[in-house]
């Protein structure tokens, strides 16, 4: 293939065809869109789908079948669930009016490598995986998640000259690239679900704890409770985890810990085996810190047992 040609995805605008009219498809394809660059089709799975994700996106070209995609685009974008990855590469690839030669591909799957889209990397595209390092709550309007998109992080992995068409693209949407090895796909897609799901669940005990302590109370318990929080962050991020624990695991305090799983107990039951298990966590990150010695350790987790075996009895 000539180097001038080739040039066409790795230089000047990109010529996108979003195939999946989900939030990534869209909230992204619209930042493109903002930052010059062209859509020149949105394909989903549904015409509906499609036409309100063109609307969003600002793009009148719309439909489901993968025949809609101009044959001058310069790079696939498949923002498609994890399971559709692999055969919709597989449709694209026997497409004959694309110009594979001189096109980039990349979907978005955090679970996935940039191995998915084999079928297309044999036609001469080059492939590379691209997660945004972010959440796309389904019940958010797109408008509402453009925001916090600007400065995150995409996982990405693929072959050189792929890694520089994802840094590029990562650049005009504002991010920064973090290279996952392949075989660390699923763990990585793992550490994203502890950053965001479990932390949500993490605070959605928060907020019950809160009504059951003050059911009256006129602010939110992320009123009360956030500057704390923002604390706690900031203090991680000057530091390390290790370095900012406090309270009374990192002290050893098995009695203090007792008092807290005695009143969960009595008042809001269903949190103490989540209460326990990062209790357990916590006093993992104090062995790190070295705040607490292996008697101190084993005195508290000779404690927690105690509230385990009632609470397996009872399930």
């Amino acid at each position: 293939m000539p180097e001038q040609k080739r040039r066409n995805v790795k230089r000047g605008r990109f010529r996108v065809a979003v195939i999946g009219g989900g939030q990534v498809g869209r909230v992204l394809g619209k930042l493109l869109v903002a930052g010059g660059h062209e859509v020149g089709c949105v394909i989903s799975r549904t015409s509906a789908s499609a036409r309100s994700a063109g609307r969003f996106i600002g793009c009148r070209n719309t439909g489901t079948s993968l025949s809609l995609i101009p044959s001058d685009v310069n790079l696939l974008f498949l923002a498609v669930p994890h399971a559709a990855v692999e055969p919709v590469a597989s449709d694209l690839a026997r497409l004959d009016h694309i110009r594979f030669g001189t096109l980039g591909a990349c979907h978005m799957s955090g679970m996935l490598s940039a191995e998915a889209l084999a079928p297309l990397a044999r036609r001469g595209a080059r492939t590379f995986s691209f997660h945004p390092l972010q959440t796309f709550p389904r019940d958010f309007h797109p408008r509402k998640i453009i925001g916090s998109i600007r400065g995150i992080y995409y996982g990405v992995d693929g072959t050189a000259e792929s890694l520089k068409i994802a840094g590029r693209l990562a650049r005009t949407l504002g991010g920064s690239t973090v290279e996952i090895p392949p075989e660390m796909r699923r763990l990585y897609h793992a550490a994203c679900v502890v950053a965001s799901n479990h932390l949500t669940a993490m605070l959605f005990v928060l907020d019950e704890m809160f009504r059951i302590i003050r059911p009256d109370a006129g602010a939110g318990f992320l009123e009360v409770f956030r500057p704390i929080i923002d604390a706690t962050l900031g203090n991680v991020e000057r530091a390390s985890p290790a370095d900012a624990l406090s309270g009374p695991v990192a002290r050893g305090g098995v009695e203090t810990v007792r008092g807290h799983l005695e009143a969960i107990r009595k008042f809001d039951q269903q949190v103490l085996e989540y209460f326990i298990a990062m209790t357990n966590e916590t006093l993992r990150l104090a062995a790190v810190k070295g705040s607490v010695n292996e008697e101190q350790k084993e005195a508290m987790r000779s404690m927690l047992r105690t509230f385990e075996v009632p609470l397996k009895e009872s399930m």
